[in-house]
């Protein structure tokens, strides 16, 4: 099922980046309740990016998407703060050097 999550959050876009959240890697852990409750714990690029609760609502509203999911929470961490070296997929590191 973190995987069914983990594919429909692909959908949610940094909009300053233009790349999906998870090829960057701000998707931090998924964990899922036998009764359907998702907790998502997710970073962000910098702590005071002020999309933040835009990115934060748009995970909520498509992890609640997936067939079986009934609630979702998202709580944020930056610990250990973002690093693209790190934490993007090999995917989001191309992405991202396209833009550099």
């Amino acid at each position: 099922m973190n995987d069914s999550i983990m594919n429909q959050l692909k959908n949610v876009i940094d909009p300053e980046l233009g790349i999906s959240i998870v090829d960057l890697g701000l998707i931090r852990k998924i964990e899922l309740s036998e009764d359907g409750n998702a907790s998502i714990d997710m970073t962000l690029t910098t702590p005071g990016c002020p999309i933040g609760p835009q990115l934060m609502a748009a995970v909520k509203y498509h992890a609640e998407q997936v067939d079986g999911v009934c609630s979702a929470e998202v709580h944020l961490t930056f610990s250990p703060p973002w690093n693209p070296d790190r934490d993007a997929t090999q995917d989001g590191k191309f992405q991202l050097s396209m833009l550099m």
